[in-house]
């Protein structure tokens, strides 16, 4: 994997934050379709979408145990699984009006990737990939700071920028 330049992770009060957000609004949901009349398509839509929520904060909970991590070689999760090469990323954006997480940046990739999520961490669909969600807006600055200044070495050194 190499030297890790830069680390992102969730801080344990921001972890304990969203869960709990997701897990209130899936109990306040089961707790609206227990209580409703009991016969409409409605309530078991409601019910549907309050089990749906209490999944999701099991799955961020389980997902925010890991980190992104930024080697010289490319971005990894903390298990090791690799999310982008250095050689596939094209670009970096920070800016307001990009489609990226909160607190976050997007990457641009030149290769196709399969579908990878991680529930306020980071998702990758085909040539983009989000990184951030609820970590740390610092880190996520610095971490997509350090891989421009990568990109921008790399391409004066190709001649391609």
């Amino acid at each position: 994997m190499g030297e890790i330049l830069a680390e992102l992770s969730v801080s344990q009060g921001r972890r304990i934050f969203g869960v709990g957000v997701l897990s209130v609004l899936g109990l306040l949901l089961l707790r609206m379709a227990l209580a409703g009349a009991g016969g409409s398509w409605l309530d078991a839509l409601v019910l549907a979408m309050g089990t749906a929520a209490l999944a999701a904060a099991w799955v961020m909970y389980r997902a925010t145990e890991h980190s992104v991590l930024l080697t010289d070689q490319g971005l990894y999760d903390s298990d090791g699984t690799l999310l982008a090469g250095i050689g596939t990323i094209l670009s970096v954006d920070r800016g307001t009006f990009a489609f990226k997480p909160s607190n976050g940046f997007l990457v641009r990739l030149g290769d196709r990737h399969p579908r990878l999520w991680r529930p306020g961490l980071y998702w990758r669909l085909g040539r983009r990939m989000g990184v951030g969600g609820i970590t740390r807006a610092a880190e996520a600055k610095m971490m997509a700071d350090i891989l421009s200044v990568r990109l921008a070495e790399r391409a004066s050194e190709t001649g391609t920028g």
